[in-house]
């Protein structure tokens, strides 16, 4: 691999415009694919699959209506006193042209539900009175007819003492009979009347605390129901309903519309992120030591994020995609892009310090640090793109967006880098830096390793540090985001505020259920059945209401809305669902399930939770295979591993501490805390720890070429870290800073995504990397690099640090002044 790159590099430094135009090409070619086949991107997360996903297709079938997606308009006076007449006017006028938008099918008129509530409480108050009033009139005739009877019997007993026949009473007994049997059906009736009307009245009072009129008057809910599922909606459609309720102001009230429509898909590009590359662009100034060397990388590296951005997005018309997927791309793809580039650049600029012809010199480059590049990257890639074995799609497709980013900025660094290197020549190596090479070959050549008791406590605090800080990831609550943390005056906060103050935090989480119901029941066996399961329902914890919803055609699919006491990320609304759904069937044949957008975020989290834990032993056994080739060694990989499972568990320590505590949220501007993204841990261990052997691969590999050279092996641990530490603090600080700049979006997705990825990378590339793996390696010393002599003689060899190479191509290599060498075999 290092010759065929060796030529490739040659060829474009070469045939540098060629090599430009062809990139130009292709970054035209995806903006037009951009154009043309670009579709909606989505903020609603799915697994096949999901009790809740397999309860909406149940409903689907009996009861479309509920199986759509929804939404809230939450309208409250801004001075707290009820709505006026004049309000509620223009609120219900709103209502009713909101009937005619894409894909509504129903809107609820608040007012006229509490209306028709009233009206039905007032009906079963009544009712109950008429009944109690026809249960004493029954009695009364119940009464005259027990009455009549016995006079009856006794004149019947009078005419048979004294021997005379009855059969004149018989025709008196035949019509107390026939009134007898009227009052019987009467009171049958009258008892299933009365047993009918006090089921309801229970159903009320099990409803009570469900309003869509606050009880003060002074605010009030808007259900908008769709006729198409939760995933289908459309932008469009979402865009229609907040436009039509929040374009014309309503004077003295305020309006805010829920997360489940109001959430805009996150702009991945905002001041922070061009912040971040304003910080790397620095970075690279103060390594290179001229404009044109730190132009280099980042001219590639958005050459080949444009690619992989606008390619991901041409693909949204056909997939459907989470608007998250194409924000992975562009943040991975330019991290990488320009640490892969900057790796390239700056072995080339050593062997311009050197003498090195400038052609021959980033061909070497691109065979040397170009083959650590492309086995850095395969690392990212295979982590991954083994996101597609979680059978979870969505977070398939991220992967697999992310690793074609990737595989981009690797073909951009071993391409186009080496073009514009070639068109640049000389010039990307200051006079400055000219006249420090003999001090810097000086220093790394009488490199003299740490003494042994440093290195232990360097290992100690390392390890301890790291440990304190995943102290927290005990903790850890997965969800997906609510309006509540949504930021502060956006609509969806303010729908989730005006609710929770108004009707309860539940509110903002109302559960589904739907009930299995036994065939073949009568009306009232129906009704009763009804009550049973809202009984069951309501004699569980921290449920605050329970209303049935509506019932099936046939009779067999009954739907209930139940309140939770708390929010829809609470621990006890988790535990809720579960506990609902572990209940045994009610009356021993009705069996429950759960939907709505709080069991599908539940679901969502359990989903990812369940297979976060194979999928880090997938990619870590891949990923140790990949290192075992490349260093040919057991140890070094396992030190890397270890080490990357250490910053990974720091990383989940303080993204729960900062994101779901609220501890420094304050710093960050983080006004609300909550449970932490629930793909956010999966994807921390597929970017970071392909990251994290990027660093490894290129510390670890120049103490491996020292050692092979003949260097003892603490020595050489001393040489490599050298040698590498400066590429790698600039390459480490590049990507903080890239990432970093997504800690400043709105979206807290994005936030929290760019806040781990840059605490991931911080803690792994300067604690783990810097401090605790040349540690480790100094105690180890030859033993570091131990494999089975039989392993050794199978496993080939791909010489990552380019030494045949070199040997192959002598004018082109870094020279230095010779050192006393042993020589060691491997």
């Amino acid at each position: 691999m290092a010759e065929l790159l060796y030529r490739l590099g040659k060829t474009a430094a070469r045939r540098a415009w060629l090599v430009i135009l062809a990139w130009v090409l292709a970054l035209s070619g995806a903006a037009g694919a951009y154009v043309a086949w670009s579709g909606e991107l989505t903020t609603s997360f799915d697994i096949p699959g999901l009790p809740s996903s397999e309860v909406v297709d149940d409903l689907q079938k009996g009861l479309p209506d509920l199986a759509g997606g929804s939404g809230t308009i939450a309208f409250q006076t801004e001075d707290g006193t009820p709505l006026s007449a004049a309000q509620k006017k223009e609120i219900k006028a709103l209502i009713s042209s909101a009937e005619d938008l894409p894909d509504v099918a129903t809107v609820t008129d608040p007012f006229q539900t509490e209306a028709q509530r009233t009206a039905q409480a007032e009906k079963v108050t009544a009712g109950l009175a008429q009944l109690e009033a026809g249960r004493t009139q029954l009695d009364r005739a119940q009464g005259k007819l027990d009455k009549a009877q016995t006079d009856l019997d006794a004149a019947r007993k009078q005419l048979k003492a004294a021997g005379l026949p009855s059969t004149e009473l018989d025709a008196q007994q035949a019509a107390l009979d026939k009134q007898q049997a009227k009052l019987d059906d009467s009171a049958a009736d009258l008892k299933a009347n009365t047993t009918k009307a006090e089921n309801g009245a229970e159903l009320l009072e099990l409803s009570e605390e469900i309003r869509m009129v606050s009880a003060d008057g002074s605010a009030a809910l808007v259900n908008v129901a769709y006729s198409v599922g939760r995933l289908e909606m459309s932008e469009e459609t979402k865009k229609a309903t907040v436009d039509h309720f929040t374009d014309i102001p309503i004077d003295g009230v305020e309006v805010g519309v829920s997360a489940d429509i109001s959430q805009e898909t996150p702009n991945p590009v905002g001041p922070g992120e061009i912040v971040g590359v304003g910080v790397a662009a620095v970075v690279l100034l103060v390594m290179l030591g001229t404009i044109i060397g730190a132009a280099v990388p980042l001219v590639t590296a958005l050459t080949g994020v444009g690619i992989g951005a606008l390619g991901a997005l041409s693909l949204s018309g056909v997939l459907q995609m989470a608007s998250m997927t194409p924000i992975l791309g562009l943040m991975l793809g330019l991290a990488v892009g320009i640490d892969y580039s900057l790796f390239i650049l700056n072995r080339h600029r050593k062997q311009l310090l050197h003498g090195s012809d400038v052609t021959e010199s980033i061909a070497l480059a691109n065979g040397t640090a170009g083959t650590a590049v492309v086995f850095a990257g395969s690392t990212v890639i295979v982590a991954l793109v083994a996101l597609n074995m979680t059978g979870i799609p969505f977070l398939g497709l991220m992967g697999s967006v992310g690793a074609a980013c990737v595989a981009i900025a690797v073909l951009v660094a071993i391409t186009l880098a080496p073009a514009v290197l070639g068109l640049v020549g000389g010039r990307i190596v200051s006079k400055r830096a000219r006249k420090k090479v003999a001090q810097q070959d000086e220093a790394e050549a009488h490199a003299k390793p740490i003494s042994t008791g440093r290195a232990v406590i360097t290992v100690v605090a390392a390890v301890v540090a790291l440990l304190a800080l995943a102290v927290p990831a005990l903790d850890m609550r997965l969800g997906l985001p609510d309006g509540g943390s949504e930021p502060e005056g956006s609509l969806a906060r303010t729908a989730y505020t005006i609710t929770e103050d108004s009707f309860g935090a539940g509110a903002n989480g109302p559960l589904l259920v739907a009930a299995d119901l036994p065939e073949g029941l009568s009306e009232a066996a129906v009704q009763q059945n009804q009550l049973t399961v809202a009984k069951a329902l309501a004699d569980l914890d921290d449920v605050r209401a329970v209303a049935p919803a509506a019932v099936s055609k046939d009779g067999r699919t009954a739907a209930f809305q139940v309140i939770p006491e708390h929010g829809p990320n609470s621990v006890s609304t988790n535990e809720l669902v579960n506990a609902i759904r572990d209940m045994p069937a009610v009356n021993g044949d009705i069996t429950l399930g759960v939907a709505g957008a709080t069991a599908v975020a539940i679901d969502v989290s359990q989903g990812l939770n369940d297979v976060l834990l194979p999928y880090l032993g997938v990619v870590v056994g891949l990923s140790l295979l990949i290192l075992i080739l490349v260093f040919r060694s057991l140890l070094v990989p396992l030190i890397a591993t270890g080490g990357f499972v250490l910053s990974l568990l720091a990383t989940y320590g303080v993204v729960v501490a900062v994101f779901q505590k609220g501890v420094g949220a304050d710093l960050l501007n983080i006004d609300s805390t909550g449970p932490i993204l629930s793909f956010l841990p999966i994807l921390l261990v597929g970017i970071l720890f392909g990251l994290a052997m990027d660093y490894q691969l290129f510390l670890a590999s120049g103490m491996r070429e020292a050692y092979v050279h003949g260097d003892p092996a603490r020595v050489a641990v001393a040489r490599g870290f050298r040698a590498g530490r400066s590429v790698v603090i600039a390459a480490g600080l590049i990507m903080v800073s890239v990432f970093g700049g997504f800690v400043f979006a709105e979206s807290v997705m994005i936030r929290s995504m760019g806040f781990g990825l840059a605490l991931g990378v911080l803690l792994d590339a300067f604690i783990v990397r810097m401090l605790l793996m040349p540690a480790l390696m100094h105690l180890l010393g030859s033993s570091a690099w131990w494999l089975p002599k039989w392993l050794d003689r199978i496993l080939p060899n791909v010489d990552v640090e380019g030494a045949a190479l070199e040997r192959a191509h002598p004018d082109a290599a870094v020279t230095e002044e010779p050192v006393e060498r042993k020589t060691v075999s491997v």
